[in-house]
């Protein structure tokens, strides 16, 4: 169940973010191939695909739209709202606006789930902010309302005006700074939905020492200093460390008989706090794949040995 008053939900759910963002990194694969690879994940048992509007300037919303058609009453959508320049804005006429636009683009008169995609700097007061969003839980267009990327204080502060269904947060064995946030949330009836649990791609063998990345590509070594990007990716001893965690996960893999990916979403579900993981793919094979981590058991052996792997924070 995600948090103490949401829907249940699948283990693993389809993230649509290369479906829309992914053409600002060169990532984007034809929409075609990408309403596949959802229907290919909702056909092998998850239930609900996260988008947002700013996603390709709300093209994700619209990929997604028609990847549900006609099986809309059994997926649940998840959207985001993002502050201004980047999104609509968090002030109450812009919360409202910016949903009715992705229910527009989505073709659906609900949102499962509408969220904050980013903490707000312009000055908005959060209070204020959330309040909207509690509004339009009122007026039926979204069933719960979640933050992303928030801290405690700032959930908190929502929290004196409506309680926050769930939190969206980066969290996988390589980054997994905001664990004891993840945990206060379990503990406090918020949901977490966590997002990258594969590392950008890392976590699932695909990528080796000599791998290179496309110019556009935020993997390619050009993030900023301090971005978890450069923490996986950046060349020498960044890059070999992650691939050290990478090959400590092998042969647990092989004994249990899924894949790496597999197992890096596993250990994500595993954790306490955490409800769900977000795992993209353009490729349908590996969203049939990523939905049946919910699968691998994962004993107090195999945690201990991955645990074991996790960097220090």
């Amino acid at each position: 169940m995600l948090g103490s008053n949401g829907p249940e939900i699948s283990v693993v759910g389809f993230g649509a973010w290369e479906a829309g963002a992914g053409s600002e990194w060169g990532l984007a694969p034809p929409d075609e191939r990408s309403i596949e690879a959802m229907r290919a994940g909702l056909d092998a048992g998850m239930t609900w695909i996260d988008t947002a509007e700013v996603y390709g300037d709300g093209h994700s919303e619209e990929v997604v739209r028609h990847a549900v058609d006609g099986r809309r009453e059994d997926v649940l959508l998840f959207s985001k709202v993002a502050p201004t320049p980047d999104g609509s804005g968090f002030r109450p006429p812009e919360i409202a606006g910016a949903c009715r636009a992705s229910l527009g683009r989505l073709g659906t008169d609900r949102l499962d789930l509408y969220q904050l995609h980013w903490p707000d700097d312009s000055g908005v007061p959060i209070e204020e902010t959330w309040g909207s969003m509690a509004g339009l839980v009122e007026e039926g267009l979204v069933r719960w309302v979640g933050v992303s990327n928030f801290d405690r204080d700032l959930i908190e502060r929502c929290e004196a005006v409506r309680h926050v269904d769930s939190l969206q947060q980066e969290f996988s064995m390589l980054v997994p700074d905001d664990r004891e946030l993840i945990r206060w949330c379990g503990e406090h009836g918020t949901g977490v939905l966590s997002y990258a649990p594969m590392a950008y791609g890392m976590l699932t063998g695909a990528i080796g020492p000599d791998t290179t990345f496309d110019e556009a590509d935020f993997r390619s070594g050009k993030a900023e200093d301090g971005e978890t990007h450069a923490r996986i990716f950046a060349a020498g001893a960044v890059r070999a460390r992650s691939l050290a965690v990478v090959d400590g996960m092998r042969p647990i893999a092989e004994r249990l008989g899924c894949t790496l990916a597999q197992l890096a979403l596993g250990w994500n579900h595993h954790q306490p706090g955490v409800t769900a993981a977000i795992a993209g793919s353009r490729d349908p094979a590996h969203a049939r794949q990523n939905a049946g981590a919910g699968d691998v058991v994962l004993d107090r052996e195999a945690l201990a040995e991955l645990e074991a792997l996790v960097p220090a924070v």
